[in-house]
């Protein structure tokens, strides 16, 4: 399916992000009028340098904890794409109520701000924490356990909040849990760091990356791309049984983390044949961390004509370049 977001006035909040940067990318090469929301806490201005020139991009620093702010951020849009929080499961446990403030309260005013400015299309990136302490594989949307974490808790609430909207206000609201997100643009860097780039960053300085537990848990690694397609399909479905609901966005394959280390250093060593040797350690399990993640991407597939073109090596091997470029 290769449906795509045209010529539309587009809010991105957190635009400077891993993820939001990469959907203003995309959005600015179909004609679409780009807003990008951002308070610059977690996204770079790097991210969107390219884009500041451009007659169709408009950035404004601010912060979605701030209802003037995204009052601001929605005039004269037609669709938001809500990227804009505070990701990481660790962040939440040390720092619980800043994680709410941004996560919740911040999703609050930006379905506030759409709706009193005639905004109905809202896709809202959710997550797969969401699924708790739920050990069913692979995971479905209508089913979940008990949230591990502030952070998934977070998540869980945005979703009910967007249900909520959607009935009382007839706003037209899509939820897409992300599962492991990798690709361009990601930080290796600080405490709370996606564990690809973090990876990839000690490969490169020979330095050994520290694997949480003996390395068994798997993960449902998702490429950029994917997530690209993913919200341009939500942000363009006609289809009424695709809205107001919530979508798994992954490949719908699990990688344990050995297995992910190894492709690593198997194509890191085309650039430098040492990193096959670095040595891999070993730590404690991450508190709030689940065992196993894979998602079931049936749902999108049917309703939404998801498609994902990348798996976990070919995604890797699409990315492998631009991390070698932009971590060494």
């Amino acid at each position: 399916m290769s449906r795509i977001l045209e010529n539309k006035k587009v809010l991105v909040t957190g635009g400077a992000g891993f993820i939001g940067s990469n959907l203003c990318e995309k959005l600015l090469t179909q004609n679409n009028h780009v807003v990008c929301l951002d308070n610059f806490a977690t996204g770079k201005r790097e991210n969107i340098a390219p884009f500041l020139s451009h007659e169709n991009f408009t950035l404004i620093e601010g912060d979605i904890r701030n209802i003037n702010d995204c009052t601001k951020a929605v005039d004269g849009v037609e669709v938001v794409l809500h990227q804009a929080a505070l990701g990481s499961v660790p962040r939440s446990i040390k720092d619980p109520i800043t994680s709410n403030e941004v996560n919740v309260s911040g999703f609050l005013n930006v379905l506030i701000a759409a709706r009193d400015n005639g905004v109905k299309r809202i896709i809202y990136a959710a997550s797969s924490s969401t699924y708790g302490d739920s050990t069913n594989l692979p995971k479905v949307e209508d089913v979940i356990g008990k949230p591990l974490s502030p952070y998934a808790i977070t998540k869980y609430v945005n979703e009910l909040y967007a249900d909520v909207f959607a009935k009382l206000y007839d706003m037209q609201i899509i939820g897409l849990r992300y599962f492991n997100v990798f690709g361009r643009r990601q930080d290796p860097d600080g405490a709370y760091a996606a564990v690809i780039p973090k990876f990839v960053k000690s490969l490169i300085n020979h330095e050994s990356p520290t694997v949480n537990g003996d390395g068994t848990y798997s993960r449902d690694f998702t490429y950029i791309d994917n997530v690209v397609q993913a919200n341009e399909l939500a942000a363009t479905t006609d289809k009424l049984n695709a809205i107001n609901t919530v979508y798994n966005v992954a490949f719908g394959e699990r990688t344990t983390l050995n297995e992910l280390i190894g492709y690593l250093q198997r194509y890191l060593s085309d650039f430098d044949a040492e990193i096959a040797n670095v040595e891999i350690k070993h730590g404690p399990e991450r508190a709030g961390d689940i065992p196993h993640s894979l998602a079931s991407i049936a749902k999108a597939e049917e309703r939404l004509g998801y498609q994902p073109k990348y798996n976990i090596k070919s995604g890797l091997k699409e990315a492998i370049g631009w991390y070698w470029e932009n971590l060494k």
